[in-house]
């Protein structure tokens, strides 16, 4: 048994895997630990829509038989996760956080369920979200929108914003995010924690509710980036239900952790996400030079690039988006319209409005952006940047419709497919997360946990937990 001691809901997926392998930890006494902390804390956090608390309890007790018994699956078996509520669970509703799907019950498990079942992972439940992944928070759905552990008056971001509250408070080991312009990493860089989205086509969507089917990524958000290769390596690899789906061989993403950045060279891309703007915080970018600063004295070269056509991202990303989702919800806009939240119909609807040249042109675009980040990434192993533009901000005056004007400095990367995790770097003076945004090559997010990895372990900002 751990040490009495030990808070169980703080350990990480590596440090908790490595007390079951030895028998030293019940995966039982885990998921009770977090069963217990979700009833202490979540009243305030609400980052919970389903808590699944005998059924957890069930796998946990199947795990730990399983391991007694010399048939121990890895290093998810006996963990306890929770994850975003658009991922399918057989016989548990999944809502997408909206009236239109509060009562459906989804057959079967999505694939990368499935997929964390089979490597023996305990589901605590499905977490609060944006509806539909698409903007929030709105207090016009069923659902109370979640908090900010580190300041409950300050939102945790979306569209994954109960998978970054969870996991920053420590209700669950990990979690899946789901991110189509930002959202895994944003909420990781707001709550402080790590998220990663994988290349487009790495990581299955079958079973997962569409918001824009081009841009769609799935991801894990956890406290390490050791934790989020294991998150990750359990859900990457083909699957024929997905047709996005990639064949690209899977590496051993633990592998990569045993390296760190010398030698590496770390495009700098200063013209678009260092630039002064209105919209962006100069301490977000102080912060960040900061982490550049710590990155070449570790060992790494740093070189400024430029791509010019991100100056469209924002279009792009918002036209590509409505528009795929508004083809996806067309129905239900016309016959159950009074079930949608006020923001998230405004925003679909806003999507029938745009029409098939609207569309393509934004696609030609799209291809302009590929071609030139393309080629910027021939000369490095990966670009820096901030991931957000702004720490989290107070729930009573955040503007929603504010997301969609100002630069975006995550949905280059759902633009164009790209790897790209958001790791801790420090802290706001009002005491708020601010994280660094590291893309890698496509199928290279290897080199990117790597940079991650090496710079986590070098300034131990996840020693810090948030005061709840």
């Amino acid at each position: 048994m751990a040490s009495a001691d030990t808070n169980l809901c703080y350990l990480t997926i590596g440090e908790a895997s490595g007390l079951i392998r030895r028998g030293e930890l019940s995966p039982v006494e885990l998921t009770r630990a977090f069963l217990d902390r979700i009833e202490a804390v979540d009243g305030r956090l609400h980052a919970f829509i389903t808590v699944l608390a005998d059924e957890a309890l069930e796998e946990a007790r199947a795990a730990e038989a399983e391991i007694l018994k010399g048939e121990y699956r890895g290093a998810l078996h006996g963990i306890p996760l929770a994850h975003k509520d658009l991922y399918d669970t057989a016989g548990v509703r999944t809502t997408s956080g909206s009236r239109v799907d509060e009562h459906r019950v989804p057959p079967e498990d999505s694939t990368v369920i499935a997929r964390y079942r089979e490597a023996g992972s305990v589901l605590l439940g499905k977490l609060s979200m944006h509806e539909f992944a698409l903007g929030g928070p709105d207090f016009t759905t069923p659902f109370q929108p979640a908090r900010n552990p580190w300041n409950l008056e300050h939102i945790p971001g979306g569209s994954s914003s109960g998978s970054g509250a969870a996991v920053a408070a420590g209700l669950c080991m990990g979690a899946l995010g789901s991110c189509t312009g930002g959202s895994i990493r944003g909420p990781a860089f707001l709550c402080g924690t790590v998220g990663m989205k994988a290349t487009y086509g790495r990581v299955s969507r079958a079973g997962v509710v569409t918001l824009s089917w081009s841009q769609d990524h799935c991801g894990p958000l956890t406290w390490t980036v050791e934790d989020t290769a294991h998150m990750l390596q359990a859900i990457a690899g083909h699957d024929p239900r997905d047709p996005t789906s990639s064949r690209a061989p899977v590496p051993d993403y633990s592998l990569s952790l045993r390296e760190d950045v010398r030698g590496l060279v770390v495009g700098v891309p200063r013209d678009f996400f260092f630039s002064p703007h209105p919209a962006v915080s100069g301490e977000v970018q102080s912060i960040v030079e900061k982490v550049l600063v710590d990155l070449e004295g570790l060992g790494a070269s740093l070189v400024e690039v430029s791509i010019p056509s991100l100056e469209y991202e924002r279009g792009v990303n918002s036209v590509i988006m409505l528009s795929e989702a508004f083809a996806f919800h067309e129905k239900n806009l016309q016959t159950r319209a009074h079930d949608f939240g006020e923001m998230v119909r405004a925003r679909f609807r806003l999507g029938g409005l745009l029409n098939a040249s609207d569309y393509v042109q934004a696609q030609r675009v799209r291809q302009v952006i590929k071609r030139e980040t393309a080629e910027v990434m021939k000369g490095v192993d990966v670009l820096v940047t901030p991931t957000m533009t702004q720490p989290a901000a107070r729930m009573d005056v955040y503007d929603p419709a504010s997301t969609m004007h100002g630069p975006s400095f995550t949905a280059p990367f759902n633009i164009t497919g790209l790897p790209a995790m958001s790791v801790p770097a420090g802290f706001t003076a009002d005491g708020l997360p601010v994280g660094m945004q590291v893309v890698g090559k496509p199928f290279d997010e290897p080199t990117v946990l790597r940079v991650g990895h090496t710079y986590e372990r070098h300034v131990r900002w996840y020693e810090r937990r948030p005061p709840i």
